[in-house]
């Protein structure tokens, strides 16, 4: 603990901005901070994931105006392959079940974190109140 001396009286004054932090409370605070970066990294995977899905359910409403009997291009990993409409619109409807059940898979795993984030934060927050900050600078 820190100490300040008044420079017009005797008393000493204590500084109530240090506060002891236990190991326990420093294992919570490391636990926030993963899972705050894991939060961010899930963020991103959904929203590159929810692009792709929309990226899908496009082509999918694009190649509607094709003839049956056309060869259509699809791009599998780094190789275009041409499939005739049905087997490409199967396809696509593949790789958007595919897409969906990621999503579905991201924002349980995201779901998650959170509650115990919030579990994490309401307990930091009651221990050392406004001396912690934990809140994003979004």
């Amino acid at each position: 603990m820190a100490a300040k001396v008044a420079s017009n009286t005797s008393k000493v004054f204590q500084n109530h901005d240090d506060v002891h932090i236990s190991f326990e409370d420093q294992q919570r605070i490391n636990r926030f901070a993963k899972h705050n970066v894991r939060m961010d990294n899930l963020k991103m995977e959904l929203e590159m994931k929810k692009n792709d899905l929309k990226c899908v359910e496009e082509a999918l409403e694009e190649i509607e105006l094709f003839d049956e009997d056309e060869d259509i291009p699809i791009l599998i990993g780094e190789v275009f392959l041409s499939h005739k409409l049905g087997k490409t619109q199967e396809l696509l409807a593949e790789t958007k079940e595919e897409a969906i059940k990621e999503i579905a898979s991201i924002e349980a795993k995201a779901k998650v974190i959170k509650a115990e984030m919030d579990d994490l934060k309401a307990h930091l927050y009651q221990r050392f109140g406004s001396n912690i900050s934990l809140e994003n600078d979004d």
